[in-house]
């Protein structure tokens, strides 16, 4: 729409152009055609003028309102930033508070569970004295007195009780050599007595990094004690624990030890793992698989410490109900290690879409010359191939320094085996150094004698020395 300022300009300068015109004509003596031809051609610089005082004007005008508009821009984006930071802190505080919530839960199921285990034991001890006192058998002589160091420590062994995953036992035989041969039923029936009654036992191994030999995770070996504390190894029963349809109850019970020892290591050190033994079966029953999901969905919280370890074997078995089930572990947050490789034929990209982040190779695979033939990659290449996918190589089963520097050149970053320390079975938490624990000798740093005792609140990392006698001289603890 035509604005009345622009029509009265264009009206003046119609009169001025005829005024000027008519004066030329009248004073001037000039033809009324060339006088008509100045007037015009005064019109025309007239509009001229005007045209470009006007875009010069606009584009002041349009200059002005842009700048005004950068600044309502830039404050509004300021005003956004502040909002979004003030939201990230409101988040975070929620985050907190249900993660804090979620761990002093995850502590409270822990201890009624430890708390039902004493009960059991406790309720198995009063029906065995029951029994005792229905057979009427003769009195017992008094028990000498005890010594007063003992009287003195008696509150502190009182209280271990209270704290720890089972009261102390008589320590078992250290290798199962010394454990009788027995026939399939006895072994069948001495499984069923062990984890009936808590005698599935818990040995840690630690991984270390090299070439830093600083402990980093721990292996989480199952160990079984007959009704005549004869350790039986994981090799000895698995297979007629998977055959009895017992593995399942194994698996669940090693998951609850596991996830109790996590969290005590992780009182002292919030980077530590544990690594947990996972059978084919318990992963193909959905019985089983479903109450182990159940628990470890429970202990989401600490999913990025807690590893599950499968045979190389299980996951080229995979159906596709054992890779649905997978699928469910992933997807809350549990990473998972290869372990009894027997050969280095990967597939980085497909395991690490699986999930799988560390895979556990025998030293004597990776530098064995034949591999470099019969394998798609040469082993000195292996660590840097599962690494641009996330996978961590694990060299396992090490028993000399001269393996360690080879495996340097190989750029492995994580080794395990008894030149570090072998698996030691979990000493309970009250037994402090204070309490009498004894330092470890150099025989069972070495692999010879009974194992040290290893305790849970202890994650001190080992010396950095090389050799075992250097380990030998560490105090009783899990390094």
């Amino acid at each position: 729409m035509i604005r009345i300022s622009t029509i009265f300009i264009a009206v003046c300068m119609v009169l001025v152009a005829a005024s000027l015109g008519l004066v030329l004509y009248s004073w001037a003596g000039i033809s009324g055609y060339e006088s008509a031809l100045v007037a015009l051609t005064a019109l025309t610089f007239l509009i001229l003028y005007n045209a470009v005082s006007m875009r010069l004007r606009d584009r002041t005008d349009v200059g002005g309102q842009i700048a005004d508009l950068s600044r309502g821009t830039a404050d509004l984006a300021r005003q956004v930033a502040e909002f979004g930071r003030r939201l990230s802190v409101i988040e975070g505080k929620v985050v907190s508070a249900n993660s804090a919530s979620a761990d002093r839960m995850q502590g409270v199921i822990g201890e009624i569970n430890e708390l039902g285990v004493l009960v059991k034991q406790l309720a198995t001890t009063v029906a065995t004295h029951e029994e005792m006192l229905a057979a009427g058998p003769p009195a017992a002589p008094t028990p000498p007195s005890r010594p007063e160091a003992e009287q003195r420590d008696a509150p502190e062994a009182a209280h271990a009780v209270t704290i720890t995953e089972a009261p102390p036992t008589p320590a078992p035989t250290p290798t199962a050599s010394a454990a009788p041969s027995r026939s399939q039923t006895q072994l069948i029936g001495a499984i069923k007595n062990a984890i009936e009654e808590n005698r599935l036992d818990i040995y840690l191994q630690p991984m270390v990094t090299l070439p830093q030999r600083k402990v980093r995770y721990y292996e989480a070996v199952t160990r079984l004690r007959d009704d005549k504390d004869h350790v039986l190894v994981a090799e000895d029963f698995i297979a007629t624990a998977e055959s009895a349809g017992l593995i399942g109850r194994i698996d669940h019970a090693v998951m609850l030890r596991c996830v109790q020892v996590l969290r005590r290591l992780m009182v002292r050190n919030k980077e530590v793992g544990v690594f947990c033994n996972v059978s084919a079966t318990t992963l193909t029953n959905p019985t089983n698989f479903a109450q182990c999901l159940d628990f470890l969905e429970a202990n989401r919280a600490l999913a990025p410490s807690f590893v599950l370890e499968f045979k190389q074997e299980t996951l080229r078995k995979l159906g596709p109900a054992e890779t649905e089930n997978l699928a469910a572990l992933s997807q809350r947050g549990y990473r998972f290690s290869i372990d009894h490789v027997t050969d280095l034929r990967f597939e980085p990209r497909e395991l690490a879409d699986r999930g799988v982040r560390f895979i556990k190779v025998p030293a004597s695979l990776l530098l064995d010359p034949k591999q470099s033939s019969t394998s798609d990659i040469h082993p000195s290449d292996l660590s840097d191939l599962l690494g641009r996918f996330g996978i961590d190589l694990i060299a396992e089963k090490i028993e000399g320094e001269r393996a360690v520097v080879d495996l340097l050149d190989f750029d492995v970053r994580f080794g395990q085996g008894f030149l570090f320390a072998p698996p030691r079975p979990l000493r309970p938490e009250g037994a402090s150094a204070t309490g009498g624990a004894t330092a470890t000798k150099p025989q069972e740093a070495n692999g010879s004698g009974n194992p040290a005792p290893i305790e849970t609140a202890a994650v001190d990392p080992p010396p950095r020395a090389t050799g075992n006698a250097a380990l030998a001289r560490r105090a009783v603890g899990p390094n």
